[in-house]
């Protein structure tokens, strides 16, 4: 936390927070976030329910709760699966040099030029509306991302006297890479998917939003921003409101983490 600072110590415990409420919906949650109570529908805050409930009834905190289950998790694959394949591509066009890493050069600037939304609607296209196709498609479009900055630095440390050393005694090129190269690079790739978490909370929630993500009923904070203006129109901004201010938190929260992190390596 010391290397985090004050403001990136309080962007850690709202993320903590965040996560331990999503995990503990069941528990928290006061209602059934995809049951209907239409006596209830675009009620106001109150006792009964705290941020009020959207035009089907449903309780907008208890939505909110299981909401951050779809909203972060979809972001967390697609950073995942593009830091391993990118940390991968990087670390092999380093070592390999010539034709390789000319090759995966290329094909990492052609895929940075194509927005990350851009490969998320071709693969919705393709696989149908949902998350497996926006975590498909956002996650090429995040590898070269991460690829980039980890080649540049894969780089940096392949010409470093140690690695010389560990080729002179006889180690294989897959030895070295992995017990020595990837654990020097590992703040350098831990920090650059931090920072690019933030960007694929957006994505993801943007693609929900124009109803290519999650589906309904399923409570997805995106979803909920859509839904919202609907509700927002008839008196009840609560909901669109609260799910705008939670990603608009959770964005800011990562980008300060990642920035901090960026700086200690």
């Amino acid at each position: 936390m010391n290397r985090l600072g004050g403001l990136g110590t309080a962007a850690a415990v709202l993320l903590a927070a965040v996560a331990v409420t999503t995990l503990a919906a069941p528990l928290l949650a006061p209602y059934d976030p995809d049951f209907p109570d239409l006596l209830s529908a675009l009620a106001g805050s109150s006792a009964a329910h705290p941020l009020g409930a959207d035009a089907l009834g449903r309780d907008v905190l208890s939505r909110l709760m299981y909401g951050a289950r779809t909203t972060l998790l979809g972001p967390a694959l697609v950073i995942c699966v593009s830091s391993v394949v990118g940390t991968a591509l990087a670390i092999t066009a380093a070592w390999a040099g010539g034709r390789v890493d000319a090759v995966i050069s290329r094909v990492l600037d052609v895929l940075f030029a194509v927005p990350g939304i851009v490969f998320a609607l071709i693969t919705v296209a393709v696989l149908g509306p949902g998350i497996p196709g926006v975590v498909a498609g956002l996650a090429v479009a995040y590898t070269p991302y991460v690829a980039r900055v980890v080649r540049s630095a894969a780089l940096r440390e392949r010409s470093l006297p140690y690695v010389a050393a560990a080729w002179v005694q006889g180690r294989s090129a897959f030895a070295i890479c992995v017990r020595h190269l990837l654990p020097n690079l590992r703040p350098i790739i831990v920090a650059q998917s931090v920072s690019a978490l933030g960007f694929a909370v957006i994505d993801v929630a943007a693609i929900s939003f124009l109803g290519l993500g999650v589906q309904p009923p399923d409570a997805d904070w995106g979803l909920m921003v859509k839904s919202g203006f609907d509700s927002a129109m008839r008196g009840q901004p609560l909901e669109a409101i609260s799910a705008g201010v939670l990603i608009a938190l959770v964005v800011a929260s990562v980008s300060v983490i990642g920035d901090r992190l960026g700086r200690t390596t």
